[in-house]
């Protein structure tokens, strides 16, 4: 289950023979630091159809025309303009409905990003964070403002200014800006408080768990107590700062992510339920199939089979 790689995407989107367009790798990204590219959609081809994989790289898109967007283990969004990140975080997969869906898409990597030092980190944004579920649809005001970001960003990748990766920040970053005052979600980007500083660390730790990449070896954080004790606080107080902050307890985040998880590698990968019960901590697959079907009203076993059939 290992992220689709930059160079596989390339690859899978390189001109052809029979192919009107295509993607190349940006010229002159040697000179910079990290990857950034940024193309029309027209370029890229629509066959064979986008595998539902996790990708190794963050992406911006905006399409216009009806197109099916899925993201992990949430029912697909369906739009005819749309707007749709990529982490390294979620699996998704982008479907067209139209023939020729017009629009432009921007990728890059997390190293991009570094040199531009705003005070700000990318994974603290509400809409890059676990949780978000990052699809739009947009208005058309909006659309224009961020296809004019892209076009500025389309000429500047091809010119010979000797600083052009350092102005290809400032658009990516404004159309980051652009993007998350789509939906702002009340997040401050520090804690004051030692109860926000606890029930952040404690979802970066619950957070860095995932995604899981090989059935072995099993999580190393499973219950609220694990949590508490890697924390040094007492489970009670855990407890009671994620109530008192979030209106959750510790086991009813644990649960959930698992759950997502679990919808994950049933959906994604041929791990067999008994290695996907081992892989989230689970003591065998009884136990594993019981809290599944208590969060999701399904066993592992139906789920995977809707997942694939549809029925």
């Amino acid at each position: 289950m290992k992220p689709k790689s930059l160079a596989a995407f390339y690859d899978a989107c390189a001109p052809g023979a029979e192919s009107v367009g295509g993607v190349l790798p940006p010229p002159g990204m040697a000179q910079g630091v990290g990857h950034f590219n940024v193309f029309s959609l027209a370029d890229i081809p629509l066959a064979p159809p986008m595998t539902f994989e996790r990708r190794a790289y963050y992406k911006i898109t905006l399409c216009r025309g009806r197109s099916q967007v899925e993201y992990a283990d949430q029912a697909p969004h369906l739009g005819n303009t749309t707007l749709f990140l990529v982490t390294p975080r979620l699996p998704y997969r982008w479907l067209p409905l139209t023939e020729t869906p017009a629009g432009y898409c921007c990728l890059f990597d997390d190293a991009f990003l570094l040199p531009a030092r705003t005070g700000v980190v990318l994974a603290e944004l509400p809409i890059f964070q676990a949780g978000a579920y990052p699809v739009w649809e947009v208005a058309e005001a909006d659309c224009a403002t961020m296809e004019a970001i892209f076009q500025k960003m389309a000429h500047e990748l091809v010119s010979g200014y000797a600083y052009k990766h350092d102005l290809l920040r400032t658009y990516l970053w404004e159309l980051i800006h652009v993007v998350q005052k789509l939906q702002p979600v009340p997040a401050p980007l520090a804690t004051h408080s030692a109860s926000e500083r606890v029930a952040t660390q404690f979802m970066e730790l619950l957070e860095q768990q995932f995604p899981r990449q090989s059935p072995q070896p099993p999580l190393r954080l499973r219950s609220a107590t694990d949590y508490a004790n890697q924390l040094a606080v007492h489970v009670n107080h855990l407890n009671r700062v994620l109530k008192e902050t979030t209106g959750y307890t510790t086991t009813a985040f644990i649960g959930q992510r698992l759950t997502q998880e679990a919808k994950i590698l049933l959906k994604q990968t041929a791990w067999s339920i008994s290695e996907i019960a081992d892989s989230l901590g689970f003591a065998d697959v009884a136990h594993f199939c019981t809290f599944f079907k208590r969060y999701t009203g399904q066993t592992p076993g139906d789920f995977r089979h809707l997942a694939v059939f549809g029925a």
